[in-house]
């Protein structure tokens, strides 16, 4: 039975393989993980459709597959509720392999009539169906499928598999740190195989018949072993080699095409304010002791963002994107709030959907669930396309401002720098205050300076007496 590479939803046309989790001759049962798949939004666990025996596997991790191409054969066994629908079933129990042309569909995906994707129709308010919304797809957890990871399967995060596949070791013998105890690339750095124990076994190690069949790759720079510095913390390793190549792939791939696309298709013009932070800072302090806000995380952000929809309001043409096929301005009637997340992979934009309506406590709750999400590798396309507007906040690393990209389809990204005390002339004296500089860049096709400016002006007010914005929903 041929398994084919589903449609991952949101248009999305390909995945890259970033590993196998079986290799040939391995026996795989019904929804077990068999392959990690990356697409240009999110690394999404495929669960076999079939139980049966692994027959051949038709892509090398790092090939990009298109959506409907072949990526594993299987063996099914008569006694597999797939073997029933597809394949012949043998009345001594052997297995057989039902012919190709009928396209496997994988569990939770429902039947597929076209070998292709379909991409979603420009314009739309809807939102595309995502992995999450798919039955046996959705989690929290490392693995991508549950809170846990199959059995005899050691949990680890995407990054880390992949990284134990390439210097081969076995994750069942590393102590893992992160969350619910899944190993993560850091748990690596340093551990070479043969500190393991002699009954250590390199994971997913193809046989020898197949060793010739796979491509030629150059071997990891030697390093020297981590070392703990004043203080206890690590010292990274240093490369034995003057350089290193690392191939583009995956999200930092994906991030550079959309960011090639920004600098050459929009045509962007940025605007900067600095504002007094006090007012918002001491609300914020005070907010936190309320029982509204207990457990929650209120930071900064949080209230920017809220008085950013605030302002979109009153300047609705700033949630907008540029049409240039049918030449239109689309101006969006609901707001999808992204926000930049760092993580291991790069750079991820998940949004906030329908977030016009949000409450600062309403946005405290999202943005944290949506960068624990995102920085876990659990993500789905839904949550990470979509967007209209999107807030990045560079203030977290120390820097007073800067001049981001506008993301394509949106009008406009904003921009939080770091929040400072600093000497400011406060009611005609010179005072110590909490300051922090906004700064917009925007797509000027369809935003004037005068209305980036006054938005940008209205942004700063709102900061400068938040009472206001409270009053407002």
């Amino acid at each position: 039975m041929e398994f084919r590479l589903p449609d991952l939803g949101e248009g999305l046309a390909d995945a890259e393989l970033v590993s196998w989790s079986v290799a040939i001759g391995d026996t795989v049962t019904l929804n077990q993980v068999i392959a990690e798949v990356e697409t240009a939004k999110a690394q999404v666990a495929l669960p076999s459709p079939y139980a049966g025996t692994v027959v051949e596997l038709l892509a090398q991790p790092g090939d990009t597959v298109p959506v409907g191409a072949p990526l594993i054969r299987i063996a099914v066994t008569a006694q597999a509720p797939a073997a029933t629908a597809n394949g012949t079933a043998q009345p001594n129990g052997t297995t057989t392999e039902a012919p190709a042309e009928r396209q496997a569909v994988l569990v939770g995906y429902g039947p597929d009539t076209e070998p292709v994707s379909r991409r979603a129709a420009r314009g739309k308010t809807g939102d595309a169906p995502g992995v999450s919304s798919r039955r046996g797809m959705g989690s929290d957890g490392p693995e991508g499928l549950g809170s846990s990871a199959p059995p005899g399967r050691a949990a680890a995060t995407p990054a880390a598999r992949k990284l134990a596949r390439e210097i081969g070791i076995d994750l069942s013998a590393v102590i893992g740190t992160g969350p619910q105890g899944a190993v993560t690339v850091e748990d690596l750095h340093g551990i070479r195989p043969e500190a393991l124990g002699t009954g250590h076994i390199p994971i997913h190690t193809p046989p020898p018949a197949t060793l010739a069949a796979l491509p030629v790759t150059l071997a990891a720079p030697e390093v020297t072993p981590m070392h703990p510095a004043p203080g206890g913390r690590a010292v990274p390793a240093v490369p034995a080699e003057r350089e290193t190549r690392t191939p583009i792939s995956g999200i930092r791939k994906r991030t550079a095409a959309a960011m090639v696309a920004s600098a050459q298709h929009i045509p962007q013009a940025s605007t900067f304010v600095t504002t007094d932070f006090t007012a918002s800072m001491e609300l914020l302090e005070h907010l936190r002791t309320t029982p509204s806000f207990t457990g929650l995380t209120l930071t900064p952000l949080a209230l920017v963002a809220r008085a950013a929809l605030a302002a979109l309001t009153e300047f609705p043409e700033i949630n907008a994107r540029w049409d240039e096929a049918n030449q239109e301005i689309v101006t969006k009637h609901y707001v999808n709030l992204g926000f930049a997340v760092a993580t291991e992979r790069g750079l991820l934009v998940p949004n906030l959907k329908e977030a016009q309506g949000f409450t600062l406590r309403d946005l405290c709750l999202e943005i944290a669930g949506a960068a624990a999400k995102a920085r876990a590798g659990t993500a789905t396309p839904t949550d990470l396309t979509g967007g209209t507007f999107t807030i990045t906040n560079v203030g977290v690393f120390g820097v007073d401002s800067g001049v981001p990209l506008v993301n394509p389809g949106e009008a406009a990204i904003l921009c939080l720098g770091s929040i400072r005390k600093r000497p400011w002339v406060h009611r005609d004296e010179l005072a110590v205050r909490w300051v922090t500089t906004l700064g917009m860049s925007f797509d000027h096709r369809l935003i004037d300076g005068e209305q980036g400016s006054r938005f940008l002006a209205s942004v700063a007010a709102l900061l400068e007496d938040p009472l206001t914005l409270l009053s407002r929903v």
